[in-house]
Formats: C-alpha cells, structure tokens, sequence
C-alpha cells in the first residue's frame, strides 16, 4: 500500500475529542491502527508522542487500543488514557454499547433503498477474508447491520451503516454479498483499486456514555475531502 502521503504523523493528527481519560482521533485510510508484522508506525504510537509533546509528559506515555479499524478505511478511533477508563470502554464496546455509524460509497444500485442484512460470516484467517453467507455454517458468527442510500453521486451511491454485529470485514464482506462491493476494495469484489491503497469505508459517528464521567458523548467525523468522491458526500 502507498501510504506515505496521507498516514498521520503528530503535527496533523485529527484530534476529535480529548480528555484525561480518552482521546478519539480521525484516522486517515493507511493509517494501522497497532504494530504489525509491516514493522509501520501505528496510530498507536503517532498518538503518545502527541500526548507526551502535548502535555509534556516525561517516561512512558500510557494509551490503551479499545479497537481498531481495517487500514485502508478511515474515521473514529478511541484509545484510553488511563488503565481506569480501559476496561470500561472495552466492556462497552463488548456489550454493543458503543453505537457505531459507517458511511461506505458503492457503484452498483443497492437491491433496496433501505435494509437488513442478516448473514452468517465465516473467516479464512490465510486469506484475511470474512465469507457472508445467507445459512449458518460451522464455524460461522451472525452478523446483521441496516444500511439506507442517503445520497445519489455520479456513478455511485453513499449508504449510511448502522452496525449491530462487529465481525471481521463485516461491511465489506456484507455489502459485497449483495452485490454492491465498497469503492476500492478489490478483496471482495470491486474492479480496481484506488490509487492510495484506500477504500471508501469511513467510521463516521460514535456514540457512548463516557466511562468516567457517564454522560453521553458522540462523536463524528469528516470522511477525508481530499478525495474528490468523498468531498461530494459532504457538499451540499
């Protein structure tokens, strides 16, 4: 993946919210969200050389991952500030507490302006694919999101997503299964790939009730308008 041009180095992360116990951040598509075996930078560390600059904070910054999105899709990420709000958010998102909100653009019409979809998803860890299927098979996790067209674009279509289930690759496996495979994402199905390696998933709104504080917090975020098609979901 070429990401070199958009991953996010401290001086231009996109802080959406912060305080002493959490930071929400709009990760850009490139962006990993943990180290992994490319040895690449994750947001993970972008983010406490943030807080370590920020604050001036001398040692060890501590920042706990309460989840992660695929690397070509962008949007919200929540990391804990403290070993306090941690277990908390990792508990509301266990519990489908965290209510979360994907925008996806897809080029074929959706078989409906608005739906349910129900599949039984089964992942095949040498492929890093999750395969919907409309049965259950061994093995298999349910996974059920509601999807609307809430805009019409030249040669495409903006669904907005509401997740039920967090499953591996749910959207992108689902929304494939129906026909209407996401911008850019050639592992299930779409004709070719973007130039940067993205795909036009983005993690749009989050809502929660804060694990200190326990008030109701949302969340969202601007999908990135560098990009032409995703800059004509925004206008007016």
């Amino acid at each position: 993946m070429n990401s070199e041009s958009t991953h996010s180095t401290k001086d231009n992360l996109q802080v959406i919210y912060e305080d002493n116990h959490l930071i929400v951040i709009n990760k850009r598509p490139g962006d990993i969200v943990q180290g992994d075996k490319t040895g690449d930078t994750p947001l993970s560390d972008v983010v406490k050389s943030y807080i370590a600059e920020k604050y001036n904070k001398p040692g060890a910054v501590y920042l706990g991952v309460v989840h992660r999105l695929d690397r070509p899709t962008s949007g919200i990420v929540i990391f804990a500030r403290t070993s306090k709000a941690l277990p908390r958010l990792n508990k509301l998102f266990a519990e489908k507490e965290a209510k979360k909100t994907y925008w996806a653009v897809v080029k074929n019409t959706p078989p409906k302006a608005a739906d349910t979809l129900i599949h039984y998803l089964k992942r095949n860890p040498k492929q890093n694919k999750s395969y919907s299927n409309v049965k259950e098979v061994p093995d298999s996790k349910k996974g059920i999101l509601d999807y609307r067209i809430i805009k019409e674009l030249n040669n495409y279509f903006l669904l907005e997503i509401d997740l039920h289930t967090g499953r591996h690759h749910q959207i992108r496996s689902q929304l494939s299964a129906i026909g209407c495979p996401i911008k850019g994402d050639l592992k299930y199905g779409f004709d070719r790939s973007n130039p940067d390696g993205s795909i036009h998933l983005h993690s749009r709104k989050l809502v929660l009730i804060h694990p200190v504080t326990k008030e109701e917090l949302t969340f969202v975020a601007p999908p990135p308008t560098e990009d032409s098609i995703w800059k004509a979901c925004t206008d007016n």
